[in-house]
């Protein structure tokens, strides 16, 4: 998509606020602090990407908002989440899919010995629908993924790992949410497959206004997509900004691609660069 696509395509700055995170801190086993302060905001009808390193704490901030942290013995200890003004970090996973939040973890985790049909169905779980409904939601979900129709009645475990990314996502999907917490949509995908991905994610926010928080490590195609970029560093929230100023910002261009205005820098120079952290001073 060109720049003035992507321009039309942003939310407008008076779009209202849908997810709040306020200086939250996350806490492992009582001991080993995670999130330190994290803050952000996500607007009605944006995509918002959440960068950084393996091991920053990207998952760990998806986890905290749809409240699935008490699995890892986990648990956010100062600092609140609100969706659409409710304070939800005390509320159940299931509570927060039933009022619209759903998350499609890292991994895709589908249901190996399911069809790709009956994984896309246990999306629905939570949403009382007549079968009409059902099958209207199932229909939609296979107009943007049109190779899961094809692949409806195939093992998941036996699909390519796209369509289990595809899968994961239109399960999602099938709980009619207004947000989608979307965790490492790139891990394991060819360029073409993700490309792909992303552009059924740009497609969902522009034609049902889904809002999406996704954390990726793929900085240069996160941000292609994205309004709007924060990126984390040892659990804090380093740098933020206009997703297009965050592309061509040289900070991040040096210190995620190996890329300045010298052009391509050797892995010494990168070593070194993280070492000066730049923008933390």
């Amino acid at each position: 998509m060109n720049a003035t696509a992507a321009a039309s395509a942003a939310p407008s700055a008076a779009a209202s606020t849908v997810l709040a995170v306020n200086n939250i801190e996350v806490i492992y086993d009582h001991v080993i602090l995670v999130l330190k302060g994290v803050s952000l905001t996500v607007p009605e009808g944006g995509i918002v990407a959440l960068l950084g390193a393996n091991g920053a704490g990207k998952s760990t901030t998806l986890k905290a908002i749809s409240n699935l942290l008490a699995a890892e013995r986990g648990d956010v200890t100062k600092g609140s989440i609100e969706f659409r003004g409710t304070r939800v970090d005390k509320l159940t996973a299931n509570e927060l899919v039933r009022m619209g939040v759903c998350q499609v973890m890292e991994g895709r985790h589908c249901f190996q010995h399911l069809t790709v049909e009956e994984n896309l169905l246990t999306g629905a779980f939570t949403r009382k629908q007549s079968r009409g409904e059902l099958a209207a939601a199932l229909e939609s979900v296979y107009h943007y993924f049109p190779r899961l129709k094809q692949r409806r009645a195939s093992q998941s475990g036996y699909t390519s790992g796209g369509e289990q990314q595809m899968t994961a996502i239109g399960r999602a999907l099938m709980a009619r949410p207004t947000m989608i917490l979307l965790d490492e949509p790139s891990m394991g995908l060819a360029p073409q497959i993700v490309e792909e991905i992303f552009g059924i994610v740009q497609d969902l926010n522009r034609k049902e206004r889904v809002s999406f928080l996704l954390a990726e490590q793929n900085t240069m195609v996160a941000l292609r997509f994205a309004h709007y970029g924060y990126i984390l560093e040892n659990g804090r929230v380093v740098m933020d900004g206009e997703a297009s100023d965050l592309s061509t910002n040289e900070d991040v261009k040096e210190f995620y691609l190996g890329l300045s205005t010298a052009g391509r820098k050797s892995f010494r120079d990168v070593k070194h660069y993280r070492r000066r952290k730049r923008w933390l001073a």
